[in-house]
């Protein structure tokens, strides 16, 4: 039987991933590299539904890119929501779309996560802190 292909999350950052996240950064190369991790796997898990650099898709998923939600929460109690996800029910669920736990990628670690946040704190337009006390 052939090798089946690496998956896309398995792929490192590609070289413009990894220029925006070192100019997210402010030069950091170390947080740069969390950045780089995190758009790779959001534009990989998350694009879906909530579009390329998180602009939302109408009728799917929120914009994440200057979002209140994202601002108003630390890391921690943000990686504690992409864990638990949200069902159409919550009453805090303006969208009634279910958002999946993990984003519905079951696969992805808490260091996953962590860097997918640190990629979506430059979507609000501040530079990120090292996600997570890594």
């Amino acid at each position: 039987m052939p090798a089946l292909p690496a998956m896309v999350a398995d792929a490192p950052p590609t070289a413009a991933q990894q220029d925006a996240a070192l100019a997210a950064a402010g030069g950091d190369k170390e947080l740069a590299g969390y950045i780089a991790s995190g758009d790779k796997l959001f534009h990989s898990s998350c694009i879906a539904c909530h579009g390329k650099g998180g602009v939302g898709i109408a009728g799917n998923g929120k914009a994440l890119a200057n979002n209140e939600f994202i601002r108003s929460l630390d890391d921690d109690s943000l990686l504690a929501f992409i864990k638990q996800g949200r069902s159409p029910t919550d009453p805090k669920n303006t969208t009634g779309i279910q958002m999946p736990p993990k984003g519905g990628n079951p696969a992805m670690s808490d260091d996953d996560i962590l860097d997918v946040i640190a990629y979506l704190r430059t979507l609000q337009g501040t530079k990120p802190s090292t996600p997570g006390g890594k």
